[in-house]
């Protein structure tokens, strides 16, 4: 099969000719009909995960149709069209039992500790437990975009972060991830306020339904204040800086969420956090049992990630595409078909 393969850390990658995944007992081999490119494999790329062994094929956000059916796997069948998470999680520890497969100490991902979905094929493990079946309506390039930016934005906004209508929520970063949030947020019935340094950025927040845009900026935290303070803050994009105007902006018992990551770390304002009583929540994806919710929103035209996807490129245009990342995340959301 053809894939985007890294050879080294920072260096161009080049699709070329690898064997195709073996499917194994308990898992499914998919065709890969569309994958999203997201800035965490911009991340990988660069050598900040250390899970990743060279050479490696990044991707974790997909959606497909059932090519091969491992052994034990009931219920799916060759030709099935279907998505998964991007955690995919053993099913049977202590945290999956009580149906926490988000934070599954056994998880694999692809396109992180596995080959990713910049292929034509790849496995998923643990299928009985990580795959969704896709509405017949829902094309994949759509699908795609679920398994890691819509859903994880979707349990932040709404599942972690608790946002109310008529809660202030403003979002820091608007690329996939931000992005998906502020329509979340927006459909949710929040006041929502999105802050990037990109002016495309935050005309497509408009769009999607944000009350008012910030271009980042010294001021930003004194802008918020103008407005009231947020009584919810979510850091998309991933910073230092970021962590402490949200935490500054907050109200006094806000909640700040943390999606984006923090390869290099963050030091807290514990005082503040402290003395307004603050909550700095963390959230990571979205379990497969927790999708039906989300896919009911869509399907009620109260969310509608396809709005999101800004553009849409082959598998021979994904290095330069991935390389670019190092430049700032364009605007909307990526997909690859491969």
């Amino acid at each position: 099969m053809r894939a985007v393969v890294v050879s080294e850390y920072g260096v161009l990658p080049e699709v070329r000719e690898v064997p195709e995944p073996v499917v194994a007992d308990g898992s499914v081999v998919l065709k890969v009909e569309a994958t999203g490119l997201c800035r965490s494999d911009w991340h990988g790329w660069m050598g900040h995960d250390s899970d990743i062994v060279l050479p490696h094929v990044p991707g974790h956000e997909l959606a497909g149709t059932i090519a091969a059916v491992g052994a034990g796997v009931s219920g799916w069948a060759v030709g099935d069209r279907v998505t998964t998470p991007f955690i995919c999680a053993c099913g049977s520890c202590e945290q999956c039992l009580a149906g926490d497969q988000q934070v599954c100490p056994n998880q694999l991902q692809p396109g992180f500790n596995y080959w990713g979905s910049f292929a034509e094929y790849v496995a998923v493990p643990y299928a009985a437990v990580n795959l969704v079946r896709l509405p017949d309506d829902m094309d994949f390039a759509t699908a795609a975009g679920l398994g890691c930016r819509f859903a994880t934005s979707f349990r932040a906004v709404h599942q972690i972060g608790k946002v109310a209508a008529g809660e202030r929520v403003a979002i820091f970063g608007c690329g996939g991830v931000g992005l998906s949030a502020v329509m979340i947020a927006a459909a949710l019935g929040a006041e929502v306020i999105a802050i990037d340094t990109n002016p495309a950025a935050l005309e497509l927040a408009r769009t999607y339904g944000a009350s008012h845009t910030l271009e980042a900026s010294a001021d930003t935290v004194s802008q918020l204040r103008d407005l009231g303070g947020a009584h919810v803050t979510i850091d998309a994009l991933g910073s230092s800086d970021i962590v402490q105007q949200a935490l500054t902006a907050l109200r006094p018992r806000g909640r700040h969420v943390q999606v984006g990551l923090l390869p290099n770390g963050v030091q807290l304002d514990v005082g503040r956090l402290i003395g307004q009583e603050l909550s700095w929540l963390g959230s990571h994806g979205m379990p497969a049992h927790a999708y039906p919710e989300m896919l009911d929103l869509v399907a009620q035209g109260k969310l509608n990630p396809t709005q999101l996807i800004t553009r849409t490129i082959t598998l021979a245009e994904t290095p330069a595409a991935l390389a670019d990342l190092s430049n700032g995340t364009p605007p909307g959301v990526t997909v690859i078909t491969p």
